[in-house]
């Protein structure tokens, strides 16, 4: 049998009425595996292949939707994704009469409602909306999601190794606990590593053995080519803005910056170009504060603009999954800190190959846009960090299981711990060190034998924040004689007077109403330049490594123009001087000008560990991490023979952190809950999220430094 005759006669008649010549290859593999075992399953394929409908069109022909309660839960990062989703999903559930409902802070009220009164079908939901229902509505969980028979959890890539994915999967064990029956999960994903991806997936859905793998391996054909424009950090170099006109004026283009205030820099600039030579007004930015009816406009008018062009100047929110059809070329402007992002940006043109631009502002943005290309051939995507004990995580549940119960006794408490796979290495005796704190600062209070949230804790408890585990900066909305243009975040650097980026237009800030936070702005018409909002990422030691491996091979990249063959030739010759020919184990070592130079060509946490050290062994020094080169200062010794016997045991490093902690508290501030452990955890979280003892160690230990002694430093 085939799979389209596997599937349930409204399933087929939808796809007859859609004209779909054949099913896609990810749903050909899919429908027979979803309708026909009782497995979990994580359908990993490319951008805009067809993933959605490869796990929802056997789960509509399989389940009975007329049996009360909700049936199939769909999970998802962004909201806006689920708008997107809700869309699709109830087009097709139109077919099949099944109630389709969206559960978050935006979604109507009214819809949900509705679906108390009579739980049934479908519901789309974030993790944060539903930590919220466990918290304040726990009644509402058995009452909708006692007889769920699915889980589908979207862009499943981007909740791995962080806390909102911990988090995630502490709630479907808990989902899980009022389920009737055990539900399967279906995830999707465009990307998974499979050096540590496929294990830790398994273990994330909670059934290793009876999780299994459907991937499209399926080569997808991407034309690469690279631009090379010297710029600065402050705005974007003059030359490289006309070229990318050129580029997006007659094509469907998404454009990736790094950064927030980058997105706007694009979406401004090239409509002003655009207006000054009379070409089309279709250029936008797109991104969390830009406001919400605009950012829908903008998805609405790109999936439906069939005949005409378009750019979009985004981040990451058109990166996860949101359809909005084809697109003629995808622009990343300077290197991306992650493949895995690269491979999630590329893919959205259907049936033919996909074209990329990489455009680079900074010679070692050019060395590592190439290395993260030349690994993506390679097909490496960086391993999943696994984190082991997440305290924070533990804390945050706690919290939130007493908060939804109204009290619980302390072996009640232990016994929803211990049920809970997420924290299953997590000892009793660390479980109870979290629960003492917790009543020290007064988060938790006991009424006579049962835990409660004590005074301090409500004042967490209550508010929307609590529902995540990511930072929530404050934002303030801003508006201009009435009309709401999106949403600014607070930070020193938002002032009266001062020009910002905001809908691809430039705006001053006139006033500021810090009480109902709120900015009120006219359009900016004094040519003063506007802030900009960014921050940096980490980058993986292997494309560091790369990065190294490219200076020292002869080989020619034939995609790179004739600026950016220069700009790696003149790296090349720079570096010369130094005899690598193993850069597993070598790394170049400059002594010019009374200073050190030591380019480690480690990853971002190695590097944070090696600053660490040389603030212990006293040593001056300063850092800088995109090109990985640490400047020692006026070295009196061999400080790279000095570092590399620096050797500290458990108890040092954690006396160390401890004192690190104390001098900076705001350290912690890496993990939105850490900052209420106890001291001993906060720095267990310290060395597993922002050092790398272990692998900065073992780097150290096995690298022969290439000495070179040179009267003139490397220009940055």
């Amino acid at each position: 049998m085939t799979a389209f005759s596997l599937l349930s006669e409204p399933i087929r008649k939808y796809i007859r009425d859609q004209r779909w010549e054949s099913l896609r290859k990810i749903q050909e593999a899919s429908i027979p595996r979803i309708l026909q075992t009782e497995n979990n399953y994580v359908i990993i394929s490319k951008t805009a292949s067809g993933k959605t409908e490869a796990a929802f069109l056997p789960i509509l022909s399989k389940v009975n939707f007329k049996e009360k309660g909700v049936k199939v839960l769909y999970i998802s990062p962004l909201i806006a994704l689920i708008n997107d989703q809700f869309v699709r999903v109830e087009k097709l559930c139109d077919y099949l009469d099944v109630k389709v409902t969206k559960w978050h802070g935006e979604a109507s009220k009214a819809q949900k409602n509705h679906l108390l009164k009579n739980p049934e079908g479908i519901v789309l939901i974030t993790p944060e909306s539903l930590e919220a229902m466990f918290v304040n509505r726990p009644y509402h969980i058995h009452h909708l999601f006692s007889k769920l028979d699915y889980i589908v959890i979207d862009e499943i890539h981007s909740f791995l190794g962080s806390e909102r994915g911990i988090h995630l999967k502490s709630l479907l064990s808990r989902l899980q606990q009022v389920n009737e029956n055990k539900f399967k999960v279906v995830a999707l994903s465009a990307t998974v590593s499979d050096v540590n991806g496929y294990a830790e997936l398994k273990d994330f859905l909670g059934n290793s053995e009876n999780t299994k793998i459907i991937r499209d391996t399926t080569p997808k054909p991407i034309n690469a080519v690279f631009r090379y424009f010297p710029g600065s950090f402050t705005e974007l170099p003059l030359g490289l803005l006309k070229d990318l006109y050129v580029r997006t004026r007659d094509s469907r283009v998404l454009v990736f910056p790094n950064a927030r205030g980058r997105v706007e820099e694009v979406a401004v600039k090239l409509k002003t170009i655009s207006e000054r030579v009379g070409g089309h007004k279709n250029y936008f930015s797109h991104h969390s504060s830009v406001d919400k009816e605009v950012r829908e406009y903008v998805e609405f008018f790109a999936k439906n603009a069939s005949s005409q062009n378009f750019c979009i100047s985004c981040t990451s929110t058109l990166e996860l999954g949101i359809d909005i059809g084809n697109v003629d070329e995808v622009v990343q402007i300077d290197a991306t800190n992650s493949i895995a992002s690269l491979i999630q940006r590329v893919g959205r043109r259907q049936g033919r190959a996909s074209n990329l631009c990489l455009y680079s502002t900074y010679k070692w943005s050019l060395l590592q846009s190439l290395a993260c290309w030349l690994l993506y051939t390679e097909k490496y995507i960086e391993p999943i960090k696994v984190i082991e004990k997440p305290y924070d995580v533990l804390l945050h549940q706690i919290l939130s299981v007493i908060k939804g119960s109204s009290g619980l006794y302390l072996t009640e408490l232990l016994r929803e711990i211990a049920q809970n796979p997420t924290f299953s290495l997590i000892p009793e005796g660390e479980v109870n060190n979290i629960i003492d704190h917790l009543l020290q600062i007064d988060f938790l209070e006991k009424s006579g034998n049962e835990y409660i949230i004590g005074v301090e804790g409500e004042k967490m408890v209550n508010t929307k924040d609590f529902y995540s585990l990511f930072h929530t900066p404050t934002f303030f909305k801003v508006s201009s004689q009435g009309v709401k243009i999106g949403e600014l975040p607070l930070t020193s650097q938002v002032r009266e007077d001062e020009n910002v980026y905001l809908s691809a237009r430039i705006w001053k800030i006139k006033y500021i109403d810090f009480e109902f936070k709120k900015i009120e702005v006219i359009p900016a018409k004094d040519g003063k330049k506007p802030l900009f909002f960014g921050d940096a990422a980490d980058t993986a030691h292997l494309i560091r490594k790369k990065m190294l491996e490219i200076l020292f091979s002869e080989e020619n990249y034939e995609f790179l123009d004739q600026a950016g063959q220069d700009i790696l030739q003149d790296l090349r010759a720079e570096f010369s001087i130094f005899g690598i020919h193993d850069v597993e184990t070598q790394r170049p070592v400059l002594n010019s000008n009374d200073n050190l130079f030591f380019y480690s060509f480690a990853g971002s946490q190695i590097n944070k560990t090696i600053c660490l050290l040389l603030d212990q062994i006293g040593i001056e020094y300063t850092h800088d991490d995109s090109s990985s080169v640490f400047k020692i200062l006026h070295p009196e010794s061999d400080p790279m023979e000095k570092l590399k016997a620096t050797e500290l045991n458990g108890d040092q490093i954690n006396e160390i952190l401890t004192k690190q902690l104390e001098i900076n508290p705001g350290l912690i501030n890496i993990s939105k809950w850490g900052a209420y452990l106890p001291m001993e955890l906060q720095v267990e979280l310290l060395k597993n999220k922002l050092y790398d003892f272990e692998n900065c160690f073992c780097f150290l230990n096995h690298t022969e430094y290439v000495l070179n002694i040179h009267d003139a430093e490397i220009p940055d």
